[in-house]
């Protein structure tokens, strides 16, 4: 079957011969496809759910398609909200579960009030046909329907022949496509590292020559991408796509420019040990933070930047006070990051400059501090990165937490004395003035 234009009649695959069972599909989508179906609806599963389902993997959510527009959609369901601008949406609340259904999108041809003069779509309210639809989708594997009424496998795009080769491709003039929205290229190293798919080389190649479209992409809307890449368990991968495809630079620009130079004849590791960590922390289902993703991903700009303050005069806490706040007004500019995340990402730099304050009462009264934790796995992973300097300290706070709070004293009794701003200068003491001889009465 051709897959490069369209040929009006779309590949069937009835249940028989497919892997996919109503048993894998979550119950919930099962009652808004059964439901809209009853109404005299069109009602399929489509995109993600599907692919993942045919791969024999658990889908992590349900989308479905319909020839039923949003407000008929909400009139079939109580617990159904409409969202979105650009597209409406319908949201089908079942608790915290939300299943989402979407009219059949018809053809845009990029012009009109729809469009800015770039190409890029801004409201995309066009409603269509199936056919339609599985065409204005991004990639063939994602253009794939599970028909409630048969059970069988719709493909109008080839997604099923791309799915068995390991092929990421995009539907239409992947050019084109991406202008339309640059976040495709995004969702394409995405897919590209979750799924260890090739991004087809047509597919491929405007990439290169794209990144800077994604400047002028909405910063909140890149900072969940971000999320999506980073805290996805497939960090690593993505990570390396980016910078393959020279699209890292125009999302955090600071870091690429400390990450093209080397530091004594190595090249900066902390990035990628910290997806590394990441993306360990998702696969033993233990919890991500992007507080601490974004602590990793700038670090690298907020220490260089540290360092040439301390330099001129400053401590290593106002350093990386100044530092921070610096790099993530800067930063915001491309990526966003809530302020919730960026006082915890800032908390756990400047604590760096307070793990050495660790003889006295010190250490302890860090131990209770909210961002402890996370701001020793920083430690670690700076130690880990190749920090040899720190290494030792590393391994006291790991000791200090192991032992009892008699082990404790004496471990804070013996740690080297610290002037408390990693300065190495020894802060003069007041001295305390001297009372005046009262006055003779």
């Amino acid at each position: 079957m051709k897959t490069d234009h369209h040929n009006g009649t779309p590949r069937i695959v009835p249940r028989p011969e497919h892997i996919i069972t109503r048993a894998n599909i979550a119950e919930t989508a099962l009652k808004v496809l059964y439901r809209l179906r009853a109404a005299g609806f069109e009602s399929y599963l489509v995109g993600g759910g599907v692919r993942d389902l045919l791969l024999g993997r658990e889908p992590k959510d349900f989308d479905i398609a319909t020839d039923a527009h949003p407000d008929e959609v909400r009139a079939l369901f109580r617990n159904c909200r409409l969202i979105g601008r650009r597209f409406r949406l319908a949201h089908v609340h079942f608790g915290r579960e939300i299943i989402e259904v979407a009219t059949f999108r018809g053809s845009h041809d990029g012009a009109g009030e729809g469009a800015a003069g770039d190409g890029m779509i801004l409201r995309d309210n066009v409603y269509g046909t199936l056919e339609e639809d599985a065409w204005r989708r991004d990639f063939s594997i994602n253009s794939l329907y599970y028909d409630i009424r048969d059970f069988s496998v719709v493909d109008f795009t080839g997604g099923l022949d791309d799915l068995e080769a390991g092929l990421l491709r995009v539907i239409g003039d992947a050019g084109q496509r991406y202008r339309e929205d640059p976040v495709r290229m995004l969702r394409a190293i995405r897919f590209a590292a979750k799924l260890g798919f090739r991004i087809h080389p047509g597919s491929e190649t405007p990439i290169f020559e794209l990144g800077e479209t994604l400047e002028a992409v909405p910063s909140a809307r890149l900072y969940e991408e971000m999320l999506k890449l980073f805290l996805s368990g497939h960090g690593v991968a993505s990570f390396e796509l980016l910078r393959h495809y020279d699209l890292f630079r125009h999302l955090f620009p600071m870091t690429e420019a400390c990450l093209a130079q080397e530091e004594n004849g190595f090249p900066h590791q902390m990035v990628l040990r910290g997806l590394e960590n990441t993306d360990a922390r998702v696969a033993e289902g233990k919890p991500v933070t992007p507080a601490f993703l974004f602590a990793v991903l700038l670090w690298e700009p907020v220490r260089a930047r540290a360092e040439v303050l301390q330099a001129e005069g400053m401590s290593e806490i106002q350093a990386l006070q100044s530092a921070g706040e610096t790099v993530i007004v800067l930063s915001v500019r491309h990526v966003a990051l809530p302020k919730r995340f960026s006082l915890q990402t800032r908390e756990i730099w400047v604590m760096q400059a307070r793990l050495p304050r660790r003889n006295g009462k010190r250490a302890a009264r860090l131990l209770e501090m909210p961002r402890f934790r996370a701001a020793y796995d920083f430690l670690l992973l700076r130690a880990e990165s190749g920090d040899e300097a720190l290494q030792e300290l590393a391994q006291w706070w790991t000791d200090f937490q192991a032992v009892d709070e008699e082990s404790r004293a004496a471990l804070s009794r013996n740690a080297p004395a610290d002037s408390g701003d990693g300065s190495g200068k020894k802060r003069r003491r007041r001295r305390r003035r001297s009372k005046k001889p009262a006055a003779p009465e």
